[in-house]
Protein backbone atom coordinates (compact mmCIF):
# COMPACT_ATOMS: atom_id res chain seq x y z
CA UNK A 1 0.00 0.00 0.00
CA UNK A 2 1.63 3.65 -1.09
CA UNK A 3 1.73 6.02 1.57
CA UNK A 4 -1.22 8.13 -0.32
CA UNK A 5 -3.07 5.05 0.40
CA UNK A 6 -1.72 4.93 4.01
CA UNK A 7 -2.60 8.98 4.52
CA UNK A 8 -6.20 8.74 2.81
CA UNK A 9 -7.00 6.16 5.52
CA UNK A 10 -7.40 3.42 3.16
CA UNK A 11 -7.07 -0.02 4.78
CA UNK A 12 -3.86 -1.92 4.77
CA UNK A 13 -4.68 -5.06 2.98
CA UNK A 14 -1.82 -8.01 3.39
CA UNK A 15 -0.44 -9.72 0.73
CA UNK A 16 -0.66 -13.13 -0.05
CA UNK A 17 2.54 -14.06 -0.10
CA UNK A 18 2.74 -13.92 3.79
CA UNK A 19 0.03 -17.00 4.06
CA UNK A 20 1.95 -18.87 1.55
CA UNK A 21 5.14 -19.85 3.92
CA UNK A 22 2.97 -19.27 7.06
CA UNK A 23 1.00 -22.61 6.00
CA UNK A 24 3.99 -24.48 6.32
CA UNK A 25 4.19 -23.61 10.24
CA UNK A 26 1.09 -24.55 10.53
CA UNK A 27 0.94 -27.86 8.87
CA UNK A 28 4.44 -28.77 11.03
CA UNK A 29 2.36 -27.05 14.60
CA UNK A 30 -0.48 -29.37 13.49
CA UNK A 31 1.14 -32.60 12.01
CA UNK A 32 4.10 -32.78 14.09
CA UNK A 33 3.45 -31.14 17.68
CA UNK A 34 -0.12 -32.23 17.53
CA UNK A 35 -1.84 -34.93 15.73
CA UNK A 36 -4.36 -32.74 14.47
CA UNK A 37 -6.96 -35.10 12.39
CA UNK A 38 -8.23 -32.99 9.38
CA UNK A 39 -11.82 -34.22 7.73
CA UNK A 40 -13.61 -32.43 4.95
CA UNK A 41 -10.49 -30.08 3.37
CA UNK A 42 -12.21 -30.82 -0.09
CA UNK A 43 -15.25 -28.88 0.97
CA UNK A 44 -13.41 -25.85 0.62
CA UNK A 45 -13.41 -23.95 -2.62
CA UNK A 46 -10.26 -23.73 -3.98
CA UNK A 47 -10.80 -20.31 -5.73
CA UNK A 48 -12.88 -17.26 -5.48
CA UNK A 49 -13.56 -15.39 -2.21
CA UNK A 50 -14.05 -18.04 1.11
CA UNK A 51 -14.63 -16.97 5.04
CA UNK A 52 -13.90 -19.78 7.03
CA UNK A 53 -15.82 -19.83 10.02
CA UNK A 54 -14.53 -21.48 13.05
CA UNK A 55 -15.48 -22.16 16.89
CA UNK A 56 -12.74 -20.56 19.21
CA UNK A 57 -11.53 -22.68 21.95
CA UNK A 58 -7.74 -21.31 23.16
CA UNK A 59 -4.65 -19.44 21.53
CA UNK A 60 -3.12 -21.91 18.95
CA UNK A 61 -6.62 -22.50 17.07
CA UNK A 62 -5.23 -19.81 14.85
CA UNK A 63 -2.26 -21.35 14.03
CA UNK A 64 -3.74 -24.34 13.31
CA UNK A 65 -6.36 -23.22 10.79
CA UNK A 66 -3.59 -21.56 8.89
CA UNK A 67 -1.69 -24.86 8.87
CA UNK A 68 -5.03 -27.19 7.81
CA UNK A 69 -6.40 -24.99 5.41
CA UNK A 70 -6.00 -26.18 1.57
CA UNK A 71 -5.49 -22.66 0.76
CA UNK A 72 -3.47 -19.94 2.01
CA UNK A 73 -5.48 -17.95 4.97
CA UNK A 74 -5.76 -14.46 5.84
CA UNK A 75 -7.08 -14.91 9.74
CA UNK A 76 -8.51 -12.00 12.00
CA UNK A 77 -6.12 -12.29 15.08
CA UNK A 78 -6.95 -9.69 18.40
CA UNK A 79 -4.60 -6.80 18.64
CA UNK A 80 -3.14 -7.27 21.88
CA UNK A 81 -0.96 -10.20 19.75
CA UNK A 82 0.73 -7.97 17.66
CA UNK A 83 3.58 -6.99 19.90
CA UNK A 84 7.08 -7.97 19.76
CA UNK A 85 8.54 -11.10 18.02
CA UNK A 86 5.08 -12.71 17.96
CA UNK A 87 3.54 -9.74 16.32
CA UNK A 88 6.18 -9.41 13.63
CA UNK A 89 5.99 -12.91 12.72
CA UNK A 90 2.00 -12.57 12.39
CA UNK A 91 2.14 -9.41 10.37
CA UNK A 92 4.82 -11.00 8.08
CA UNK A 93 2.32 -14.16 7.81
CA UNK A 94 -0.37 -11.98 6.76
CA UNK A 95 -2.35 -11.96 9.63
CA UNK A 96 -5.12 -9.25 10.17
CA UNK A 97 -5.12 -7.08 13.43
CA UNK A 98 -8.63 -6.79 14.57
CA UNK A 99 -9.40 -4.42 17.71
CA UNK A 100 -12.53 -5.89 19.38
CA UNK A 101 -13.71 -2.25 20.36
CA UNK A 102 -13.29 -0.84 16.60
CA UNK A 103 -13.64 -3.85 14.60
CA UNK A 104 -13.97 -2.00 11.60
CA UNK A 105 -10.41 -1.72 9.87
CA UNK A 106 -9.93 -4.80 10.32
CA UNK A 107 -13.32 -5.31 8.60
CA UNK A 108 -12.54 -3.66 5.97
CA UNK A 109 -9.07 -5.20 5.24
CA UNK A 110 -10.48 -8.85 5.43
CA UNK A 111 -13.27 -7.39 2.48
CA UNK A 112 -9.75 -6.41 0.39
CA UNK A 113 -8.37 -9.90 0.54
CA UNK A 114 -11.84 -11.39 -0.42
CA UNK A 115 -12.33 -9.18 -3.16
CA UNK A 116 -8.83 -10.46 -4.90
CA UNK A 117 -10.23 -13.61 -4.64
CA UNK A 118 -8.70 -14.48 -1.58
CA UNK A 119 -9.66 -16.55 1.95
CA UNK A 120 -10.75 -14.92 5.13
CA UNK A 121 -10.16 -17.00 8.67
CA UNK A 122 -12.52 -15.63 11.24
CA UNK A 123 -13.95 -16.75 15.00
CA UNK A 124 -16.99 -15.27 15.20
CA UNK A 125 -17.50 -16.17 18.69
CA UNK A 126 -15.27 -13.21 19.19
CA UNK A 127 -13.20 -14.76 22.42
CA UNK A 128 -11.59 -17.97 23.42
CA UNK A 129 -14.73 -19.54 25.27
CA UNK A 130 -16.25 -23.53 25.39
CA UNK A 131 -16.47 -23.48 21.52
CA UNK A 132 -20.37 -24.54 21.34
CA UNK A 133 -20.79 -21.75 18.55
CA UNK A 134 -24.65 -20.96 20.52
CA UNK A 135 -23.92 -17.00 19.74
CA UNK A 136 -21.71 -15.49 17.17
CA UNK A 137 -21.18 -12.12 15.92
CA UNK A 138 -21.72 -10.52 12.94
CA UNK A 139 -18.11 -9.48 11.28
CA UNK A 140 -18.27 -13.18 9.56
CA UNK A 141 -21.70 -12.38 7.89
CA UNK A 142 -20.63 -8.92 7.10
CA UNK A 143 -17.42 -9.84 5.10
CA UNK A 144 -19.85 -12.42 2.80
CA UNK A 145 -22.35 -10.41 2.23
CA UNK A 146 -20.02 -7.26 1.16
CA UNK A 147 -17.35 -9.42 -0.06
CA UNK A 148 -19.77 -12.21 -2.25
CA UNK A 149 -18.38 -15.19 -0.18
CA UNK A 150 -19.19 -18.39 0.36
CA UNK A 151 -18.35 -19.09 3.81
CA UNK A 152 -17.15 -22.64 5.31
CA UNK A 153 -18.27 -23.78 8.51
CA UNK A 154 -15.26 -25.38 10.86
CA UNK A 155 -15.14 -27.24 14.32
CA UNK A 156 -11.92 -27.02 15.99
CA UNK A 157 -11.84 -30.06 18.74
CA UNK A 158 -9.60 -30.90 21.16
CA UNK A 159 -7.08 -27.70 21.59
CA UNK A 160 -8.62 -27.27 25.21
CA UNK A 161 -9.82 -29.59 27.97
CA UNK A 162 -12.00 -29.00 31.05
CA UNK A 163 -9.75 -27.29 33.55
CA UNK A 164 -7.31 -25.76 30.80
CA UNK A 165 -6.58 -22.32 30.28
CA UNK A 166 -7.97 -21.02 26.59
CA UNK A 167 -4.07 -19.11 27.48
CA UNK A 168 -2.07 -22.43 27.38
CA UNK A 169 -1.25 -24.83 24.49
CA UNK A 170 -2.28 -28.76 24.41
CA UNK A 171 -0.06 -30.92 25.28
CA UNK A 172 2.34 -32.20 22.85
CA UNK A 173 1.24 -35.14 20.14
CA UNK A 174 -2.79 -34.93 21.44
CA UNK A 175 -5.11 -35.67 19.28
CA UNK A 176 -6.67 -32.51 17.91
CA UNK A 177 -9.81 -32.54 15.48
CA UNK A 178 -10.37 -29.91 12.53
CA UNK A 179 -13.25 -30.45 10.33
CA UNK A 180 -14.51 -28.27 7.34
CA UNK A 181 -18.25 -27.83 6.85
CA UNK A 182 -20.10 -27.63 3.67
CA UNK A 183 -20.00 -24.16 1.89
CA UNK A 184 -23.29 -22.25 1.96
CA UNK A 185 -24.44 -19.24 0.11
CA UNK A 186 -25.14 -16.58 2.15
CA UNK A 187 -26.21 -14.13 -0.87
CA UNK A 188 -30.27 -12.82 -0.09
CA UNK A 189 -31.81 -10.67 -2.75
CA UNK A 190 -34.78 -8.45 -2.26
CA UNK A 191 -34.12 -7.29 1.29
CA UNK A 192 -31.85 -4.46 2.86
CA UNK A 193 -28.10 -4.99 3.56
CA UNK A 194 -28.74 -4.79 7.11
CA UNK A 195 -31.35 -7.28 6.84
CA UNK A 196 -29.24 -9.95 4.72
CA UNK A 197 -26.33 -9.75 7.29
CA UNK A 198 -28.57 -10.74 10.24
CA UNK A 199 -29.80 -13.62 8.02
CA UNK A 200 -26.45 -14.67 6.95
CA UNK A 201 -24.99 -14.07 10.98
CA UNK A 202 -28.33 -17.03 11.76
CA UNK A 203 -27.31 -19.20 9.05
CA UNK A 204 -23.66 -19.23 10.22
CA UNK A 205 -24.39 -19.69 13.36
CA UNK A 206 -26.45 -22.79 12.73
CA UNK A 207 -24.19 -24.35 10.49
CA UNK A 208 -20.94 -23.93 12.81
CA UNK A 209 -23.51 -25.37 15.56
CA UNK A 210 -24.75 -28.34 13.88
CA UNK A 211 -21.05 -28.92 12.59
CA UNK A 212 -19.58 -29.12 16.16
CA UNK A 213 -22.14 -31.18 17.45
CA UNK A 214 -22.01 -33.55 14.64
CA UNK A 215 -18.37 -33.54 14.59
CA UNK A 216 -18.26 -34.68 18.20
CA UNK A 217 -20.49 -37.13 18.20
CA UNK A 218 -18.52 -38.63 15.04
CA UNK A 219 -14.58 -38.35 16.92
CA UNK A 220 -15.98 -38.67 20.26
CA UNK A 221 -13.48 -35.87 20.88
CA UNK A 222 -15.55 -33.17 23.48
CA UNK A 223 -15.84 -29.78 23.78
CA UNK A 224 -14.51 -28.55 27.67
CA UNK A 225 -16.97 -28.62 29.87
CA UNK A 226 -16.55 -25.28 31.81
CA UNK A 227 -16.43 -21.30 29.57
CA UNK A 228 -13.43 -19.69 30.82
CA UNK A 229 -15.46 -16.37 30.10
CA UNK A 230 -17.70 -17.16 33.38
CA UNK A 231 -14.77 -16.76 35.41
CA UNK A 232 -14.08 -13.37 34.45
Amino acid sequence: MSRAASAAGEPHVPSARGPAWARWVGWFLAHVVWDTRVTGAERVPRGGPVVLAANHLTLIDGPLLVGVAPRGLHVLVKSEMFHGVVGGFLRAAGQIPVDRTMARPALQAALGVLRRGGAVGIFPEGTRGRGTAEQVRAGAAWLAVNGGALVVPVAILGTRRTGESPHGLPGLRRRVVVEFGEPIDVACTGVSRREAIDRAAESIRAAMGDLVATAQERTGVRLPADDPRATV
